[in-house]
């Protein structure tokens, strides 16, 4: 076997073949956009470059053929709560199922990352945020996957587990029907907040978004950034996601909650887009992004995924979530615009947000895991990721 660095354009497009070809066989795959993957590991793409490296590593075998493949970075900004020692990610693993190939590709992450001053490793991760290519499929490999999850062979779990990966914490899914009926105490809440003219909840308008991540950003500083695995978010920040975001973005999806207009609440979901992207085999140009605009008009996508949720400190445990989410569904459900939705992630160590995707009346439908290696564990113990600790 030989395993090189990904240094040339050809090394990137096969670091993206080595994907399809572990994958490409499984009907429920679906091939990620070349781009999105390629712009990870694009200093002028991805903000984590400001900080911390990364590096990519091809594997062949005795025939020259392709079998495997792996990322490994390290940025300073990468936080866990309870963790006080330098940890360093892997990520974009694909291998054969042999257990001499994996080794060397993890064997080489984690001497690059030993070089780079970590003393243990978490993955499958991504460079970046925790919301794409974030934890290795283990259940639920009998749908497809929906944009930015990441969707692997169930045997890589051994490979993980066999070089000596455990289990940092599980990340599960959620999902339910677009038009289940929601439980009694959300048209309850609702009738109560409906009397009060003080609240109110509506959806976004594409011509505002600019004020939208304006309450976006008041929402998530307010909810989120109180953990300390969370960092602040700005108006302009949110603004350039929601520009990105667009062309795909239905506004009767995205929603506020208002007290006395003053931002209170979110549920932002969005389309999903592996619902376009599955026809267009990696590729995103001009025809992709014309067949895209005519799919979205002619109604193809019928699945949604949640992406944002949470309500300002003071108004939680008031019900103003189960206003929000009621008033939604009677502008969504019974319409046929969307038939199944699927709620973002939860880390185990999360019991509050996996309570509400329960809530909702979501039943678990995947579970990822992040695994944790420690180089040596005599002067770090494993330990699991503690729970959050509400304020």
């Amino acid at each position: 076997m030989r395993i090189s660095e990904v240094i040339t354009v050809a090394d990137q497009n096969t670091f993206i073949k080595i994907n399809v070809l572990m994958n490409g066989s499984n009907s429920k795959y679906i091939r990620p956009l070349d781009k999105d993957i390629n712009d990870i590991f694009n200093p002028l793409k991805n903000k984590s470059f400001k900080h911390g490296k990364a590096q990519r590593w091809i594997l062949c075998n005795d025939k020259g053929e392709w079998i495997g493949r792996i990322a490994a970075f390290y940025t300073p900004k990468y936080i866990n709560k309870g963790t006080d020692f330098a940890t360093g990610g892997i990520g974009f693993f694909d291998c054969i199922n042999n257990q001499q190939a994996a080794n060397l590709l993890f064997d080489t992450a984690k001497s690059w990352l030993l070089e780079n001053g970590c003393e243990a490793m978490d993955g499958p991760i991504n460079f970046g945020d925790r919301d794409r290519w974030w934890g290795l499929m283990v259940e639920g490999f009998d749908e497809e996957p929906i944009f930015g999850m990441p969707y692997n062979p169930p045997y890589y779990e051994q490979l993980f587990t066999s070089y000596g990966f455990k289990n940092y914490y599980n990340q599960y899914w959620y999902k339910m029907r677009v038009d289940d009926p929601l439980p009694p105490r959300f048209p309850e809440r609702y009738a109560k907040f409906k009397t009060k003219p003080e609240y109110t909840a509506k959806h976004i308008s594409l011509k505002n978004l600019a004020q939208h991540a304006q309450e976006f950003a008041t929402v998530y500083n307010a909810a989120w950034a109180q953990h300390n695995e969370n960092k602040e978010i700005t108006k302009e920040q949110v603004l350039k996601i929601f520009n990105t975001m667009k062309p795909i973005m239905d506004e009767r999806m995205v929603w506020f909650a208002y007290y006395k207009n003053d931002p209170i609440a979110m549920f932002i979901n969005i389309p999903d887009v592996n619902q376009y992207f599955k026809y267009f085999n990696g590729k995103m140009g001009l025809l992709e992004k014309l067949r895209l605009l005519w799919m979205k008009k002619k109604g193809v996508c019928k699945k949604l995924t949640g992406i944002a949720f949470g309500v300002v400190p003071k108004y939680q445990s008031l019900g103003v979530d189960s206003f929000m989410i009621y008033e939604s569904a009677l502008l969504i459900q019974g319409k046929g615009w969307y038939e199944s939705y699927e709620m973002g992630w939860s880390g185990d160590w999360n019991p509050k947000m996996i309570n509400i995707y329960k809530s909702l009346g979501g039943k678990e439908s995947r579970r990822m895991v992040t695994f944790r290696y420690i180089f040596n564990e005599q002067v770090h113990p494993f330990e699991r990721h503690p729970a959050i600790e509400y304020k």
